[in-house]
């Protein structure tokens, strides 16, 4: 099935997608330890040509302050968000950026995509370029969203859930710019999903979490029981761990309804068949902008979220998903339920047949459905 970019065209909702195969400008903002200029530019040279070979990449530029030789830039160009947010999630970027690490105090990373451009008149190929440029910005409000994801040992399943739901939320405001909104966790079996909502700015808020008591708490009486051992005090094991457990929102669109007494969230858990993560992502969020723009329909916002071939969506609905567990699932027709099936990896949630039409909808909502742990607001968010 020919699938296009999933742009919402909600007259009052908001869309925000990394499939509208816009260009890419990344902006990392590093601040360096006086002395270490050569050995930062050193290191930064020998990772050029690995970047340079990562798919998707065209160019990257480093520059150093004028007027602070700590200060440093670099900034970046992806073909589209997809590539991007598959190389920096990854293991390879991690081990690919290390030798930069003894140089480097504090960073702060900005993504971009590319809404117009001016090239000098001579330039000749300033109107191929402006082809691939977005025609209008995008809506919305000053949220970001992020998951985090990890496993623990089988059989801890309950205790993990006690100590997640457990905790005391943290402040909420981290500075004048930046608040925390909304913490929804869930689990599938032993896997824990963790979807963060802030308004501001992502990174901030995450270092403001990881300095409270109580969430530093929780995660150390997390660790015995962690499939993949960490130790959050070491910096770079720290980083390890957030690089495994990162799963981007690639798509996020709202109807732009209020929300009513019996609204929920729920969240469904897709594992995809090697491979297939990215075009079952897309598939999906392509029908939460049909969901969300059916002024009858249960569906009242939706999130997914993306990472090599694991797909989660967060879905705020009016009712039950038992209702309507084609407009959960986001597969509300035969042809997107069979073309689903060839992507999802059924086994994975086990379904010991392949997803062919709306009677296994039921049975895949049993199987797909995450359990709710806890959903925090902020007040007055």
């Amino acid at each position: 099935m020919a699938v296009s970019p999933a742009v919402s065209m909600i007259p009052d909702g908001v869309s925000t997608t990394a499939f509208d195969g816009s260009r890419v400008r990344v902006v990392l903002m590093l601040d360096i330890h006086d002395g270490t200029q050569q050995e930062f530019l050193d290191a930064y040279e020998h990772m050029c040509e690995q970047v340079a070979a990562v798919p998707g990449h065209i160019s990257d530029q480093l520059c150093q302050s004028l007027e602070n030789p700590t200060q440093w830039l670099i900034t970046s160009e992806w073909e589209s968000a997809p590539p991007f947010l598959a190389w920096v999630n990854s293991e390879d970027h991690l081990e690919m950026v290390k030798p930069l690490q003894g140089c480097v105090r504090d960073t702060r990373s900005m993504r971009y995509t590319v809404l117009r451009e001016t090239f000098g008149r001579k330039h000749k190929s300033r109107a191929a370029a402006r082809e691939r440029l977005r025609s209008a910005p995008r809506v919305g409000g000053n949220t970001v969203r992020q998951a985090l994801t990890f496993t623990v040992k089988p059989g801890s399943e309950s205790k993990v859930a006690e100590i997640l739901s457990g905790y005391a939320s943290p402040e909420a405001r981290v500075d004048e710019t930046t608040r925390l909104l909304r913490t929804s966790l869930f689990m599938h079996g032993n896997r824990v999903v963790r979807a963060v909502e802030v308004q501001g700015e992502l990174q901030a808020a995450l270092r403001h979490v990881a300095r409270q008591p109580e969430v530093r708490a929780v995660e150390e009486a997390l660790d015995p029981y962690l499939e993949q051992e960490r130790d959050l005090r070491d910096p770079q094991s720290a980083r390890l761990f957030f690089t495994r457990a990162a799963v981007p929102a690639v798509h996020h669109v709202e109807s732009g309804r209020r929300e009513g007494p019996d609204v929920q969230r729920c969240a469904f858990y897709y594992p995809a068949r090697p491979g297939s993560g990215q075009a079952l992502a897309l598939l999906l969020s392509q029908q939460d902008v049909n969901a969300t723009g059916d002024p009858a329909g249960p569906v009242l916002a939706c999130t997914v979220f993306h990472r090599d071939d694991l797909v989660v969506r967060l879905v705020d609905m009016e009712g039950e998903p038992e209702d309507a567990p084609g407009a959960a699932l986001a597969l509300r027709t035969s042809a997107v339920i069979a073309e689903a099936g060839r992507m999802l990896d059924a086994g994975a949630l086990g379904i010991d047949e392949t997803l062919a039409d709306d009677r296994m909808l039921p049975r895949l909502l049993t199987h797909a459905r995450m359990k709710h742990v806890t959903d925090r607001r902020a007040s007055a968010s």
